[in-house]
């Protein structure tokens, strides 16, 4: 039952359990004065849910990206979110590497005094059949979306502050009964686990953890990997492509929903949620 003096206290009149009859803090949920770190955040749907969260009030936006070649980007939304009125600035790293993640984390930290919402974007992309792939790109990709999951989500168990949000892109084809994209949906598939493992420690904290597995997107990341006939297919498999532009899922109709689970909906934890118009199920 909330109180006007900012607090609520449980009911419960067996005051034998451990976390009744209690008063605890409410904590804020919304975005407003929060710091935000996005990895993959400058450009596709990290940059505009970089600039989604500082129109919506965040105090300071962190935007990762990975090498040179995406610098301008990141350098572009940087500019995008201090526009809006917003602290932010671009940090750059391998997040294969543990030491990298570790580096990350503290670099914002230091910069902006606390991380409050951790998202992370970066994933690559393989469609080849299992007999095909070898070993070097199998190792390429799980250190991109298996491993680099793994480091980002266990440091921001370290790192985030109370009550803090953490959220990891996978993708809808773990709903998928479907070939050639082993490797790839085979690498974003621990993070489901990891996610609900992260959900169970890091919940004493008052933090969410959370997986969005969004249907196949329009943004250049998709169409390299996809011939045509598979492209007119990806545009007609879900139940509402009809009513999207292009037949795909947009960016903007996944940012809404991790901006919910960063904020309102932050009593939802442990979860994968799979944005795709009904492209797949779990």
């Amino acid at each position: 039952m909330a109180t006007l003096s900012g607090s609520a206290t449980r009911l419960d009149s067996n005051p034998s359990q451990p976390c009744r009859n209690r008063s605890f803090p409410m904590a804020n949920h919304s975005l407003k004065d929060k710091v935000v770190l996005i990895a993959g955040g400058g450009k596709n749907l990290g940059g505009l849910i970089a600039r989604d969260f500082a129109a919506q009030g965040a105090k300071a936006v962190a935007v990762h990206y990975n090498s040179d070649a995406s610098k301008a980007e990141a350098d572009a939304t940087v500019a995008a979110v201090k526009a809006l009125g917003v602290q932010a600035a671009a940090f750059q790293g391998d997040l294969t590497k543990g030491a990298n993640v570790e580096k990350l984390f503290a670099d914002v930290r230091a910069e902006f005094g606390q991380i409050d919402v951790a998202v992370n974007t970066v994933g690559k992309v393989l469609k080849k059949p299992i007999v095909e792939i070898s070993e070097e790109e199998f190792d390429d990709l799980d250190a991109v979306n298996n491993k680099s999951a793994f480091l980002f989500i266990r440091e921001a168990g370290r790192q985030l502050a109370d009550n803090g949000k953490v959220v990891t892109l996978v993708t809808s084809l773990l709903g998928a009964f479907t070939p050639f994209y082993a490797a790839y949906a085979g690498g974003k598939a621990p993070v489901e686990h990891y996610t609900r493992a992260a959900a169970k420690e890091f919940g004493a904290r008052g933090i969410s953890v959370t997986a969005v597995g969004p249907g196949p997107m329009d943004t250049p990341f998709f169409y390299p990997a996809e011939g045509p006939d598979a492209v007119a297919y990806h545009k007609t498999a879900a139940a509402l492509s009809p009513f999207s532009p292009t037949g795909l899922t947009h960016i903007e109709d996944v940012v809404p929903f991790i901006r919910h689970l960063v904020t309102d909906g932050w009593w939802i934890t442990g979860q994968t949620i799979l944005i795709n118009g009904g492209y797949t199920t779990k």
